[in-house]
């Protein structure tokens, strides 16, 4: 059988097609995806007892450094009331090449918040949720995060 132009094209095309589904495998995001700050709305409920919720609802601004650690100042107000001035926050973050992803906040009050994270729009906005374990009652919250331009 002799090899014709058209078999050996679909043959180097065939023999390329591993390398580039690896390639694939990185992924759109990494910690980098997330670089500068991000202004987040916050809302959701808190859950200290059978059948009693508590509003809550604040305001984040939040600086990514691209390289996994994070610092952030929060209002948080609970019930109807603030609970604190803006309190001062560090964190890690991590985005995987899904861009999904995780965070740990630490509170200058103490305690402790994971997250799970979405990171949407070629790294514009993010969607949080709180994920046990946590420090404190059960909770359902969640929060958007836009990039300041």
């Amino acid at each position: 059988m002799i090899a014709t132009p058209v078999m050996i094209v679909c043959g180097l095309l065939a023999s390329g097609a591993p390398a580039r589904a690896q390639s694939q495998d990185d992924g759109p995001c990494s910690n980098r995806t997330l670089l500068g700050d991000y202004g987040f709305a916050v809302e959701g409920l808190i859950l200290p007892a059978p059948g009693v919720t508590i509003p809550v609802r604040g305001v984040h601004m939040t600086h990514f450094d691209g390289n996994g650690k994070l610092t952030q100042v929060d209002s948080i107000i609970l019930n109807g009331g603030p609970i604190s001035d803006w309190t001062t926050v560090t964190g890690t973050y991590h985005v995987n090449a899904n861009c999904t992803g995780t965070i740990l906040l630490l509170p200058s009050t103490g305690g402790f918040v994971n997250l799970r994270i979405v990171v949407v729009r070629q790294g514009k906005e993010i969607h949080t949720v709180v994920w046990p374990p946590f420090d404190g009652p059960n909770r359902t919250v969640t929060s958007v995060g836009i990039k300041a331009e």
